[in-house]
């Protein structure tokens, strides 16, 4: 591989920019002023939620999104904050310092690079596959969870009264319940009429920039009636200028603090960014995606995130779905995207002082209510009970123990069912179907009929610790069932992948039980590295070499057994 191919693998906007089309260049800038504009407000907002100073969400999409779009491997993700990551960086940050203080900003930009270093090492190291732990019925319930957790976060701004924040939802409702007479009538219209436009602006086009609107509509109302003598939260002053490049203070302390929030970011962030630049790519393929490369490109935007002290980023589904459908074609849309953050920073923070927090508790509601799925439960309900207790066990352990306790149950039921499922694999009895030399499940097939005098067992994954007695007990039973007259079982292999030394030690144990009652076994279809591996393993020279079959109506042919 030349240097060149090399180079372009490790850092993908040297693949398409030298290809660049000049028919590409309006849908990017298209998109690209469409979404620096959507993330000014998104940003503030998300910042917020994070417990930071708005501020810092606009820092967040300057770098972070312009590494991305050249690093990574998608040309519609838009990188930056999400609502999601903002409450898992609020509920781990809070525990160590006020939020919205100095200390507090300084941890999340240290959570930021704990995300960074651990997704990049994850890239390096080609450890993609490990989001695969986290099934979508678990994804899909936590998701729902924290939405509504992030959601009713946000009443405190809505009515304009002073709420705890928790990750516990009822504690917050039996709260705001108790203070509702109190609230400020100013704050609760313009929230109210925020969320009643934006989702208005939303059914009519979603490429319309609601955020935005609804932001100037506010600010100006604010303004208008004297947002400070009526008692309405504003953002107020908001440093102007670019962040400076620092790194903050790590101490130990802290990172041991917030390694288990930093691991959950990881892995949620990447699911998140992965499952939405797959629907776009699937939309589009003209591209390939590198899982592994896109675990460098959002370290690397975690690392940046870090040194202009924002906070960890990840792909974000309303972002990159506006995005899209405005006509993204390639990164530049993202660098474009960046350079109007920028522009905002230099030139245009003094117009956010009299901004409602009420109208980004709105941009935040309508954001993150829309991720609550309930299509989802109902599929799996009619079409996978085991999926659907799985995703509501998800769903109430993250509002009953709270985020960080709820997506770790929820990956701990995932490897569970998985390590069940691998347990207990499925299994068929076989027999010939009339007139043709076919062996299939008598179940499925009950005109087959199985060999007199051999037992065909179909045993559908690879023989291992985890299943080793499964499969003799499998065995035993099916033997059992048919009574005396058994001379020969057979094992339709050609499901099975692979065996380890405790199947293979089952395999042994099978072999002399079953040969101490005047019974041999025989195994057909197996493939080559299973061969291999029975042959390592000493199975091959304790059955025989004949006792090996490249398909099934070999070996019944060798049983002797009359068809």
């Amino acid at each position: 591989m030349s240097a060149g191919s090399i180079a372009a693998r490790l850092v993908p906007i040297l693949q398409w920019l030298p290809g660049y089309e000049r028919g590409w260049l309006r849908g990017d800038l298209s998109a690209g002023l469409t979404v620096g504009v959507m993330l000014i407000p998104q940003g503030m907002a998300y910042a917020m939620l994070a417990g930071l100073p708005p501020i810092h969400g606009l820092y967040a999409v300057t770098l972070p999104l312009a590494i991305y779009a050249m690093l990574g491997t998608s040309r519609q993700l838009a990188v930056g904050p999400s609502a999601m990551v903002a409450l898992l960086v609020v509920s781990g940050v809070a525990k160590l310092a006020p939020t919205g203080g100095a200390e507090f900003v300084a941890l999340a930009a240290v959570l930021a690079l704990m995300v960074g270093v651990i997704q990049l090492a994850m890239g390096v190291f080609r450890l993609g596959f490990l989001v695969n732990f986290l099934s979508h019925p678990v994804v899909s319930g936590f998701v729902s969870a924290s939405a509504l957790v992030i959601g009713v976060n946000q009443l405190k701004y809505l009515l304009g009264i002073d709420l705890p924040r928790s990750k516990f939802v009822h504690e917050i409702l039996v709260e705001a319940w108790g203070k509702i007479g109190s609230s400020n009538p100013w704050a609760l219209g313009i929230g109210a009429g925020s969320i009643a436009l934006l989702l208005i602006l939303r059914r009519i086009d979603k490429r319309l920039p609601g955020a935005l609107l609804v932001v100037i509509l506010g600010t100006l109302l604010a303004w208008s009636i004297g947002a400070e003598a009526k008692g309405l939260a504003i953002v107020g002053a908001v440093p102007a200028g670019l962040p400076g490049l620092s790194l903050p203070a790590v101490e130990w302390g802290a990172l041991r603090a917030l390694a288990p929030i930093a691991l959950t970011i990881s892995f949620i962030g990447f699911a998140e960014s992965i499952a939405v630049a797959k629907a776009m790519q699937a939309r589009h393929r003209d591209y390939r995606l590198d899982y592994d490369q896109e675990l460098v490109a959002l370290g690397v935007a975690n690392l940046a995130a870090c040194v202009v002290r924002g906070f960890p980023v990840t792909g974000g589904f309303s972002r990159t779905a506006v995005n899209d459908q405005a006509g993204a074609k390639s990164g530049l849309a993202s660098l474009l995207s960046a350079a109007v953050i920028v522009l905002t920073l230099l030139f245009l923070t003094p117009l956010f002082y009299f901004l409602p927090k009420a109208v980004l508790a709105a941009v935040i509601m309508v954001a993150v209510f829309g991720l609550i799925d309930l299509k989802e439960p109902l599929r799996l309900w009619r079409n996978e009970r085991a999926d659907f207790f799985m995703l509501g066990a998800t769903f109430v352990a993250t509002l009953a123990f709270g985020i960080e306790h709820g997506i770790l149950a929820g990956m701990s039921l995932s490897l569970g069912a998985l390590i069940y499922r691998s347990s207990r694999p499925h299994f068929a009895v076989l027999g010939k179907l009339p007139s043709v030399d076919l062996y299939r499940n008598v179940l499925r097939f009950p005109e087959a009929v199985p060999p007199e005098g051999a037992v065909i067992i179909r045993f559908d994954e690879q023989l291992y610790f985890a299943n080793a007695e499964f499969f003799r007990d499998t065995v035993e039973h099916e033997v059992a069932k048919r009574g005396g007259g058994v001379r020969a079982v057979i094992i339709d292999a050609a499901s099975i992948s692979s065996i380890d030394s405790s199947g293979a030690h089952v395999l042994e144990e099978l072999i002399r039980q079953l040969d101490s009652r005047g019974i041999t076994l025989h195994i057909s279809g197996a493939i080559g590295p299973l061969r291999d591996r029975l042959a390592r393993h000493g199975i091959t020279e304790m059955m025989g070499e004949g006792h090996l079959h490249p398909h099934v109506a070999d070996a019944v042919e060798a049983c002797g057994s009359p068809d």
